[in-house]
């Protein structure tokens, strides 16, 4: 049981305030509301620039990262679809200077044209290096493209096109941090060895003042109902084919996530699980396979992908994996294999709650989704699912109709 307590200030800020005695450190998590489902389809990847501004200095403060590091903290960012999360970790004793940067940030940017000039061109390089020229690299582009055609999970959040980070204007970039990056569209956790008294006392110092921004309520488009198969055929100059089916499933906060995530452990979730155990050591049809849910706020996806080994067809590794599918709808999951998945499931999560900084983003993100303590919870969720509950979640996500196959070839297309 992770304890803690929760804490709203005046400009909307929420605080989430855990102790442990057991350490000389303090995790800071700062989450933003933000991610890059809320970009304008003809500006997006600015979510994803802003994990970049953001350490480029603040009005008061010249270098983040110089300061962090003289007071022997160590910190890092990322962005999803969903959330900007920036985290951190310092000796108890220094818990104000890492109050005083993080406010400071959330006060107001240094903007200047050469500051985002550096960082437009580092986005840039960064695409060109993990999407353009990284094999494989832009799977998760075109998976995402495949499944949604109105929701904007559609694009990764490093942006739809890369055009759209190089041409942006000192002032959109502006205004986007004063739409979002406010103390009523944020969640600041503090785990560690500090009294939640004082936390509260010492961030109301830091944070109180800030003035709080409009209030973002989101529209955003509802992807509809998927009714026919889709496919895509590409070809790149990689070493390997590699296939990948994915079909919709629900929202985070669904149950239905509880159990499309024990489905893809059943298939991939270890050496010993379906796909490893009949496509990669016995069929031998791939070299690697996986399984895996996004867990996205709004309704996700789950995708089974399979590297084949160069002898092996592309339509032949399709119709194992829909036999493996089969197989999950027609029969039922023995209970030891599913108590199996369950156990690991329980150590990762007893995991989760561990470390101070994995409590720390765990408790943030969880509150966003509207309640900390569902960090507490998520055992007793897996727990109940029953081999029943599996097959009738089998049965409605894996259908032909809401499929989407991409068909990645090495070369020639087989």
């Amino acid at each position: 049981m992770v304890e803690f307590k929760r804490f709203t200030f005046n400009n909307g800020l929420k605080l989430i305030v855990h102790q442990d005695n057991t350490t000389p450190l303090i995790a800071v998590n700062v989450l933003y509301d933000i991610g890059a489902r809320d970009e304008d389809p003809d500006r997006t990847g600015f979510a994803h620039l802003f994990e970049h501004l953001m350490f480029e200095g603040s009005v008061n403060v010249s270098e983040y990262d110089s300061q962090l590091q003289f007071a022997g903290g160590e910190n890092n960012a990322f962005t999803t679809n969903d959330i900007t999360n920036y985290y951190l970790t310092i000796p108890k004793q220094n818990i104000e200077t890492a109050l005083w940067l993080e406010s400071d940030r959330m006060l107001e940017l240094a903007f200047s044209q050469e500051k985002l000039d550096i960082q437009k061109n580092v986005v840039s390089e960064e695409y060109r290096q993990s999407y353009l020229n990284q094999p494989y690299g832009d799977v998760w582009a075109l998976l995402r493209s495949l499944v949604y055609k109105v929701h904007p999970y559609q694009w990764p959040t490093i942006g739809k096109s890369i055009d759209h980070v190089t041409n942006a204007t000192l002032d959109q970039v502006k205004e986007f941090f004063f739409k979002y990056y406010r103390p009523n569209n944020a969640i600041l956790v503090l785990a560690g060895d500090i009294e939640p008294e004082r936390a509260f006392e010492l961030v109301n110092k830091w944070f109180g003042d800030i003035p709080s921004g409009s209030e973002n309520k989101r529209k955003l488009p509802v992807e509809p109902g998927q009714s026919d198969p889709r496919r895509q055929v590409v070809e790149r100059d990689v070493p390997f084919n590699e296939i990948y089916v994915a079909f919709p499933t629900g929202k985070r906060l669904e149950q239905d996530f509880y159990t499309s995530d024990l489905l893809t452990d059943i298939l991939a979730g270890g050496s010993s699980a379906r796909l490893m155990e009949n496509l990669v050591k016995k069929r031998k049809i791939f070299s690697e396979a996986n399984a895996w849910i996004t867990g996205s706020i709004d309704k996700g996806f789950l995708a089974i992908m399979g590297k084949l080994h160069n002898n092996q067809s592309m339509k032949l590794a399709e119709e194992l994996i829909w036999e493996e599918i089969n197989g999950l709808k027609h029969n039922l999951v023995p209970e030891n294999e599913l108590q199996k998945v369950k156990n690991k499931l329980e150590a990762s999560n007893t995991f989760a709650k561990a470390g101070i900084l994995s409590k720390a983003m765990n408790l943030a993100y969880y509150e966003l989704l509207g309640d900390a303590d569902i960090l507490n919870s998520q055992n007793e969720k897996y727990f109940s699912v029953q081999p029943s509950h599996l097959q009738n979640a089998a049965n409605e996500i894996f259908t032909l109709s809401k499929s989407s196959v991409l068909e990645y070839h090495s070369g020639s297309k087989k």
